[in-house]
């Protein structure tokens, strides 16, 4: 007897308060029925131990099976403390049901350097470093100044990110080794942004962000000679629209839709 995604949900909301968020996706391909939904269940909650506040969630697929192991996408748990001026979290995601690795994040912050450290591993056979990152922040003459320089260890990689805003302009600059970007973004007017990026490659993009009203937007992004990319949010509702490009010519759509459902 396969359970179905209404049990499914009473199982997962009586086990706390807290309401649970369910998201449909829409998949890619053709489906003569409902499959091509791909509900998904999202809850989480939160307690405390001294000092040390603890967040834990887990989402799960909401779809009728007699499997129940098979529907968690990812179990997660956060603990956060502080240490010495210093704001200390550390997070574990699990995916499925593999307890046996995990992706561990680290992060400390510091409001009074302006600083952010963040750190990405995974725990199994042992504990390995992926990436390290830091934020410095800078208020200088009215602009704010963030210097996010970032390192891949697996990889040996490492680019720098600087971010300068002021006045209704924001001009951010990605560089590594083989590569620079630049964005330039203008608040237009309350409504209208725009934000071409040149890219060292000689690679050009132009976003342009229309504001809908209480926090509701439309994105459309084109970049010649690859695709033009539309993003909608409305309230509860994301659809995105992929039209890649040859040339002038639009060569087919590609359409995702997502919803989030609270109760």
């Amino acid at each position: 007897m396969k359970l179905s995604c209404v049990a499914l949900l009473a199982v997962v909301g009586s086990a706390a308060a807290n309401k649970p968020t369910l998201t449909f996706n829409v998949r890619d391909g053709n489906f003569a029925d409902l499959g091509g939904l791909d509900p998904s269940l999202s809850w989480s909650a939160s307690t405390s131990s001294g000092d040390v506040d603890i967040e834990y969630g887990i989402e799960a697929a909401a779809r009728p099976t007699s499997d129940i192991a098979s529907l968690p996408k990812n179990i997660w748990g956060k603990a956060s403390t502080k240490l010495n001026g210093w704001g200390v979290s550390a997070r574990a995601q699990f995916e499925g049901t593999d307890f046996t690795r995990a992706a561990v994040e680290i992060d400390a912050s510091n409001d009074e350097a302006d600083l952010d450290i963040h750190l990405e591993a995974s725990a199994g056979d042992g504990f390995s470093v992926k990436t390290v990152s830091a934020v410095k922040g800078i208020d200088s003459d009215g602009a704010r100044i963030t210097i996010n320089p970032r390192y891949n260890v697996e990889t040996e990689e490492s680019d720098v990110v600087v971010n300068y805003s002021k006045d209704g302009t924001d001009i951010s600059l990605t560089a590594s080794q083989d590569s620079q970007s630049i964005t330039i973004s203008r608040q237009l007017d309350d409504e209208n942004k725009i934000s071409p990026t040149l890219k060292s490659n000689g690679d050009v993009s132009l976003a342009w962000e229309r504001s809908l009203g209480d926090d509701n937007r439309i994105t459309t992004t084109l970049t010649p000679d690859e695709s033009i990319d539309v993003e909608w949010k409305d309230a509860a509702w994301t659809a995105s629209i992929n039209m890649p490009l040859d040339g002038t010519d639009i060569k087919g759509t590609n359409v995702s839709i997502k919803r989030e459902v609270s109760f």
